[in-house]
């Protein structure tokens, strides 16, 4: 990656957490297609003032609404084709390994090979359905070959949703498994739309506000965009980083990656993936690459921390390091284990540590142990933190964590090129992946970032090559801030695969641009209000941090 020099307060020294964990000085289910967003009033209709997207063919009607929030911020509305009557629901049947397989055993899937796809198909005739088989091609990336990345199975075509579903209670009772889906949502570069974005774009040259992170009042729990925003005061607000979700892959609400928040870093990198950085002012936002490494020490001796803020032995996201299962290297929506675990907590995550087996050293807030417990878990005295040790690592933290030792806890982050960063206290980083632009370039990184899954095309389908609701943020040539979301899983919103929200990115003039959660999480605020329609069947989703816009002081 090109060096990108971060433009942060300090340039050469790590986050020293010392004993408190705080920096020292230096440092689902598809939405109903009839579903709808309305804007606030006051916006006005406007033809596009910038090159049309880049989605299906040209000449497709497109407009653009544009209101200015506040000083500095504007927020635009583009709404691009219309419903294309080409589309249909149809039936996506799960695969079986099949006996031609080259692992009959495997659990079914969205994509196979062609032999296993045939073999279903067969069988789905034999049975009276009408199936086919469609191979799936993916396009190439900076860092993915693309082509062919397995074959589908698919079953009739309807020009309703409830059609299909009965479909699939017909293909589930005959002994099969499979979804509902829409062809709009495949990704053809030939379809009509429609698709509708919200950008929020900060101007440093007039901006007075601030641009914040937030993850509301602890780690460990989840709020909703527009609570965090309201208990802000913000004027507007996007979903950020990934997160745990499943009680069983951590802490719900736990960023599933880096998360600096008024400088203070909150939880551990995962494996060099893209962080997004904003400063208080909207000056300087930048899509960098970090990692991170951390200590705990006393009288002379240090041993390696694993993680900040998280429960031990689960990674979510991957990525933590050597002993890592399955793999040390970042793997998307995958939660790696470790039975050997040294990780910090600061009084940001929450009521209570989290418990289980192994050992917890407390400390106040002078890093003094007040007290090693033999099992994890409780409170923290005021101003104080903990360290948890799990397994082989139990035997070191019990001997160097001796009641009235006083122990030190350091953590360092580093850019791209290993050199120190250090954010000031106006500084926030939120996780993100993969990359999408690059210096003005598209540059999309799946492979990079763990969303190449080895022998699982089928997640990359989904998620990669499919189109979904996405939330993307970057910065154009004039350094502006440019938050994107493009609504998905309707009928009345198609969203956007990766490659198409790269071009997006890119067509609306920004220079760096990377992925944020999407999905069900794609979530904007403007003025107190959900202005988009987010896609889980619940409603609004509750996620791990928000970057929020607050008004101008005074």
């Amino acid at each position: 990656m090109k060096k990108k020099r971060l433009c942060w307060a300090a340039a050469a020294l790590g986050v020293a957490l010392a004993a408190t964990g705080l920096p020292g000085q230096a440092f689902a289910e598809p939405r109903p297609s009839n579903a709808r967003a309305t804007l606030p009033s006051g916006f006005l209709d406007l033809t596009a003032a910038r090159a049309a997207l880049p989605l299906g063919p040209s000449g497709l009607a497109e407009t653009r609404s544009t209101r200015t929030l506040q000083p500095g911020l504007t927020l635009t509305r583009i709404v691009r084709g219309a419903v294309d009557q080409k589309h249909r629901w149809t039936v996506e049947a799960s695969i079986p390994g099949g006996d031609t397989s080259p692992d009959p055993d495997a659990p079914p899937t969205a994509l196979k090979d062609k032999a296993s796809a045939d073999e279903l198909v067969a069988g789905l005739r034999g049975d009276g359905f009408d199936a086919r088989a469609e191979r799936v091609t993916t396009p190439r990336t900076a860092d993915y070959a693309g082509g062919t990345l397995g074959w589908r199975v698919r079953i009739g075509s309807f020009t309703s949703q409830s059609a299909a579903t009965t479909e699939r209670t017909r293909m589930i009772n005959a002994g099969y498994s499979g979804s509902v889906t829409y062809t709009g949502w495949d990704g053809a570069t030939t379809d009509r739309g429609p698709w509708r974005l919200d950008v929020l774009t900060i101007d440093p040259r007039t901006f007075r506000g601030a641009l914040d992170a937030s993850y509301g009042p602890d780690i460990e729990n989840r709020e909703t965009v527009s609570a965090l925003a309201t208990d802000a005061g913000a004027v507007a607000a996007v979903n950020a980083g990934f997160f745990v979700l499943d009680p069983r892959s951590g802490a719900p609400g736990d960023p599933a990656g880096v998360g600096v928040y008024d400088g203070r870093l909150l939880s551990e990198t995962v494996g060099g993936r893209p962080g997004f950085v904003v400063q208080d002012d909207g000056r300087r936002t930048q899509v960098t690459r970090l990692t991170w490494e951390g200590t705990v020490s006393a009288n002379g001796t240090s041993l390696p921390l694993n993680g900040v803020n998280r429960v031990p032995g689960l990674i979510r996201n991957c990525g933590g390091g050597e002993g890592d299962s399955p793999t040390s290297l970042p793997l998307h929506d995958v939660t790696c284990t470790n039975p050997d675990q040294l990780v910090a907590f600061t009084p940001e995550y929450g009521a209570s540590t989290p418990q289980g087996e192994g050992v917890e050293a407390v400390l106040d807030s002078t890093g003094l142990v007040v007290e090693l417990r033999t099992a994890r878990g409780g409170s923290l005295p005021p101003g104080g933190s903990s360290v948890q040790a799990t397994g082989r690592h139990v035997a070191t933290l019990t001997a160097l964590a001796r009641p009235g030792a006083r122990l030190s806890v350091e953590t360092t982050l580093r850019d791209d090129q290993g050199d120190p960063v250090t954010p000031g206290p106006g500084t926030d980083i939120v996780n993100a992946g993969p990359e999408l632009v690059r210096d003005g370039n598209v540059h999309i990184t799946p492979a990079t970032d763990g969303m190449v899954h080895p022998g699982d095309p089928s997640w990359y389908y989904g998620w990669v090559h499919k189109r979904n609701p996405r939330t993307v943020a970057g910065t154009d040539a004039a350094g502006r801030t440019v938050l994107i979301t493009a609504d998905g899983r309707s009928t009345n919103s198609l969203g956007l695969s990766i490659t198409e929200s790269a071009k997006v990115a890119r067509s609306l003039g920004l220079r760096d641009a990377v992925n944020l959660d999407g999905g069900g999480s794609t979530t904007m605020v403007a003025n107190g209000r959900v202005i988009n329609v987010p896609s889980d069947a619940a409603g609004e989703r509750p996620v791990g941090d928000a970057l929020l816009i607050l008004p101008r002081e005074g």
